[in-house]
């Protein structure tokens, strides 16, 4: 690169097969530097050589440069106010200057080389001749009504294209009038009489013709325009009427919407890509040109994936993209907008700024139900379908309203008084809406106000009545979180199970369990209620000497960058009692009796829905928590401080067939929940038998007793079998809601491999691995005995980010990103380390939410708000990534020059410039203190290798070839005429022997 001290660049130009690139500096200067090794020429142009002697002003900084067509020698020079200098770089002198009335924007020449058009900032366009300097031959104001009455926006670019056998096209970007303050950036094309507006949806940066021949002596036959947008990449069609745009082959609208979340899914089944392909084709808009994209530059190697690879992006707006990935560029397949179930809002302002964003996303891609969660505290449940349907969604309405564990008769601590009417509608609602138990917002907030309860409304509403679905994914069930707090409860993580027909919800304040297939709310409970008798800490109320204020949901977000990280007991020997991990400072407690959770009315009742609403579920404990809506990330080393928070959050969910129970071997279905506090719990889930009996009964939730811990806030739950194979989550295959079935199919497609009993005692032997990993370390227990077998501790200065388990190269492994930038892999279950390598460190939450681990040992996360990174750990994908790679460009035949006429080549004045003498070493030297030379990292024939070494070469070839050819034609021109030249001197003597042949030497 080059780095210009003195002066700022304000205009370049390189012309067609030349190394010399032209320079036009703020000051007015051109500078001429050669492109192949960034040095800058001797030869420079002064403004004030180039401008007449009797001008007293500065011209302004230069606008444009460009050579005449048909003569290099002519380099045309455009100042900002104005002036016009067609220099005569042999000579280094001006040979004429032009003078026009408006400041100068943009110029472009005419094939013929003998007129030029410039763009001024009114809004006009003025047409000059080269032997006119005094006057332009036409001035007009495309967009304007009567002629400088009408102002209108400067004219940014000019293109002036002749056509053999039609009239001109002038193109240009802005110019339009000023009548409107809300007017679009815009492309005008002009053919004759006709003008035609092509409004774009962003800003124009720049735009292209795209050519028959690149030689500007010639009638070059535009056939395209490419727009370069500020956000999107556009390619116009000149030769069919309307001219239609393109059809974008390429992904230039990933950040289209800023990309809130995103999920990477490998080794999807192979049907889903082409089903969504289906759905999506059905979804582009129409209006394209019939032709094939009109750019091909380099090319990339055809290099698939054995398996396919899906990524689903979350957007601000509401919408999720679903890419392919399986190749080496990104496909974008369907597109779907969450905003179509809600009505449309009337106030947004009113509300936060984006209340679609998606937050998570968790998609079977079996039976291919997505679920999705958004920032206005809503989730909706999506079921594929190729059919287009007519239905109405389901709305389910929870409250995220918990009781409190603050003690009322603390002195310090004193609830407001309560109205007589405030308390018969406490009363009612507690005795009519059993689903929801109340609680108050504790710390140094407002106060408690029972009248909020009547206010618990949701942010977005579901449009109501009958709505048409086009085929692909369609709602079939919405949840939508009610709080009394102004904000919306965040939700942590979500996870669904196809097989269950059950979805998991976990929030800074508790757990949602919601059956799908019934759309009913089987549980929600505060997350210290699933405990029971059982809680392995010491929570105590808080004590009157020192109240604790508590904050809002914006807390989690703001302590989650806190360097105080850890929140879980220290590293000690973990006690077992009755195979029940507990925590140090319960050491000595008996096995804690089970959990008793009592189903209420609602529960029973919610599964009659009217009107696509349902009645939420609650559960009656007589022990009174805190809202655990105000959840803090404390991180200290010790948790029997009586200062421990007594919130917890939920933060992983895991559905799997697993050992429960320690007493009982059995498996069941089951529900693992990890919470920020390190503790892991298990819940059954009793599911009635498929068919008609899974639609009328219930789902049974009833508590296991296991309890497990590990230091830090929980990250993943995975499980193992006996012989260390990855137990999949299981899940039931696809069938489309809308059409009825014709065979019966199986329910459960279960993936996992059990290892059979070798023994009458095979029942007290452990037969899975259930694999815990937290921000500390990670745990390898054996189920069902529950006890520790394996256990590493990951870092103790920093935190882990992210850690998952994945299956890379046949083998399972856990994969874990740290804050400090290390990503490390340890085999399962034995948890040796495999792999430490320092990647890049934590420094925006952004790539903290949306990193992501995957099959094949490959992560992706948002490294920018426009920019996605795909990297990979796996030593099979590092070795292929050299057949994956392509060329950048391409070595394509350059067309023959125009053939010049005869007498246009008898009476033209062209000359042939050689640059290289002229701007060589033969100029001199230039200043060092003008532009500072900053050499590449591999200079530049490592930028040369890297680049594309084959395709820069054989066009170096095909030009020395060229040159090579034009001086063999030259040679064999003159060998011709010193041949005729010696035959005529041979014949000449002859003549003259003759003649002196018979001659005496006396007759002389």
């Amino acid at each position: 690169s080059l780095k210009f001290n003195r002066e700022r660049i304000t205009f370049c130009h390189l012309p067609f097969q030349s190394k010399w690139l032209y320079i036009g500096t703020e000051r007015g200067n051109i500078h001429i530097v050669n492109v192949e090794s960034f040095l800058l020429s001797g030869y420079v142009i002064n403004w004030n050589k180039a401008i007449d002697l009797c001008r007293k002003t500065h011209p302004g900084p230069v606008v444009h440069l460009s050579d005449n067509p048909t003569d290099s020698n002519k380099l045309l020079i455009g100042y900002e106010t104005g002036t016009v200098v067609l220099w005569d770089l042999k000579t280094k002198q001006a040979d004429l200057r032009f003078q026009c009335e408006q400041s100068l924007r943009s110029i472009s020449w005419h094939c013929e080389g003998k007129q030029f058009m410039c763009a001024h900032i009114d809004g006009s366009l003025s047409t000059w001749l080269t032997k006119n300097c005094t006057k332009a031959v036409s001035t007009i104001i495309p967009h304007s009504k009567q002629l400088k009455t009408e102002l209108c926006k400067p004219i940014v670019k000019l293109e002036w294209k002749p056509l053999k056998g039609g009239e001109p096209y002038i193109i240009f970007s802005g110019g339009l009038p000023f009548d409107k303050a809300v007017r679009r950036p815009s492309i005008t094309i002009i053919q004759g009489k006709n003008i035609t507006v092509l409004e774009m949806e962003h800003q124009v940066v720049d735009f292209l013709c795209v050519c028959e021949t690149p030689w500007p002596c010639d009638y070059q036959e535009p056939y395209a325009i490419v727009v370069l947008l500020q956000s999107d990449l556009v390619v116009v069609d000149l030769l069919t009427t309307g001219y239609p745009c393109f059809e974008n082959p390429y992904p230039m609208d990933l950040h289209e919407s800023p990309v809130t979340c995103c999920r990477y899914y490998a080794d999807c089944p192979s049907n889903v890509i082409p089903a969504l392909y289906s759905a999506g084709v059905k979804q582009k808009r129409t209006g394209y040109s019939k032709k094939n994209w009109p750019i091909n530059g380099g090319h990339w190697q055809a290099i698939h994936c054995n398996y396919p690879e899906i990524i689903i992006t979350g957007h601000a707006d509401g919408s999720l993209k679903f890419w392919d990935a399986s190749a080496v560029t990104l496909q974008v397949l369907y597109k779907l907008k969450t905003v179509k179930v809600f009505e449309r809002m009337k106030s947004k302002d009113e509300l936060e700024d984006d209340p679609f964003a998606i937050q998570l996303i968790s998609l079977c891609p079996h039976s291919r139900i997505l679920c999705v969660a958004g920032t206005a505290s809503h989730v909706l449940v999506y079921r594929f379908s190729k059919t287009e349907t007519t239905s109405e969604v389901p709305v389910l309405d929870i409250s995220l309203v918990y009781e409190s564990d603050v003690t009322p008769e603390s002195p310090d601590f004193e609830l407001p008084p309560i109205s007589m009417t405030s308390r018969s509608a406490l009363s009612s609602n507690q005795s009519t809406s059993t689903s929801t138990s109340y609680s108050q917002a504790s710390g140094g907030s407002s106060g408690y106000n029972p009248d909020q309860l009547k206010d618990t409304l949701t942010l977005l509403k579901v449009k109501q009545g009958p709505q048409k679905r086009p085929p692909g994914f369609q709602a079939d069930l919405c949840c939508q979180f009610t709080s009394s707090d102004e904000q919306p409860s965040t939700i942590l993580c979500l996870g669904v199970n196809s097989s269950y027909g059950v979805m998991a919800l976990g929030t800074v304040a508790g757990l949602v369990i919601v059956d799908i297939i019934q759309k009913t709310c089987i549980l929600n409970m505060c997350t210290l209620d699933l405990y029971g008798s059982a809680d392995p800490y010491q929570r105590t109320p808080r004590s009157p000497k020192q109240p604790k204020d508590r904050g809002g949901l914006a807390d989690f977000g703001e302590s989650q960058s806190s360097e105080e990280r850890s929140r879980s007991p220290p590293a000690q020997p973990v006690d077992q009692v009755n195979g029940v991990c507990l925590s140090p400072t319960s050491s000595k407690q008996k096995r804690p009796p089970d959990l008793q959770m009592k189903r209420t009315r609602s529960q029973a009742q919610g599964r009659k829905i009217t009107k696509g609403h349902s009645i939420t579920s609650s559960v009656d404990n007589g022990d009174e928590r805190t809202d655990g809506s105000t959840f803090s990330r404390s991180r200290s080393s010790s948790m029997s401080s009586l200062e421990k928070e007594s919130n917890e959050a939920v933060q992983s969910l895991t559905f799997c067939d697993a050992f429960t129970n320690k007493l009982e071997p059995i498996v069941t279905s089951s529900l693992w929940i990890g919470t920020s506090l390190g503790s892991v719990l298990a819940i059954d889930l009793t599911l009635p038998p498929p068919g008609q009996q899974r639609v009328n009964q219930p789902v049974i939730i009833t508590p296991s007793g296991t309890i497990l811990q590990v230091r830090g806030s929980l990250l993943s739950v995975s499980f193992l079998d006996y012989n260390g194979s990855l137990i999949h989550s299981i899940y039931e295959a696809w069938k489309d809601p809308n059409v009825e079935e014709t065979k019966e199919r199986p329910r459960r497609m279960l993936q996992r491999r059990m290892s059979p009993s070798q023994s009458s005692s095979a029942e007290s032997t452990d037969r899975q691995f259930v694999v815990i990993t937290s921000e500390k370390e990670s745990k390898v227990i054996s189920l069902p005995s529950q006890s520790c077998v394996y256990r590493v501790k990951l870092t103790d200065t920093s935190y882990v980010i992210k850690a998952q388990t994945v299956l890379i190269n046949n083998s399972v492994c856990l994969t874990c990103y740290v804050a400090n930038g290390h990503i490390m892999a340890f085999s399962l279950p034995s948890l040796r380390p495999l792999m430490d390598a320092d990647f890049l460190p934590l420094s925006d939450l952004r790539i903290a939410r949306t990193f992501c681990f995957t099959t094949g040992g490959q992560a992706l996360y948002l490294c920018s708000a426009t920019e996605m990174q795909r990297i990979t750990i796996s030593a099979v994908i590092c070795d292929n990534l050299e057949d994956m790679l392509g060329d950048l460009f391409l070595p394509v035949t350059t067309p023959e020059p125009p053939k010049q006429g005869f007498f246009k080549g008898l009476f033209s004045a062209s000359y042939i410039l050689d640059r290289e003498e002229l701007f060589g070493e033969a100029s001199g030297k230039a200043s060092r203190s003008l532009a500072k030379h900053i050499p590449g990292s591999g200079h530049m024939e490592g930028v040369r290798a890297a680049a594309g070494t084959a395709a820069a070469e054989a066009q170096r070839a095909r030009i020395a070839l060229h040159e090579r050819g034009e001086k063999l034609s030259d040679l064999e021109e003159r060998t011709a005429q010193m041949m005729a030249q010696a035959e005529n001197l041979t014949q000449a003597s002859h003549q003259l022997m003759l003649r002196y042949k018979d001659k005496k030497w006396y007759q002389f």
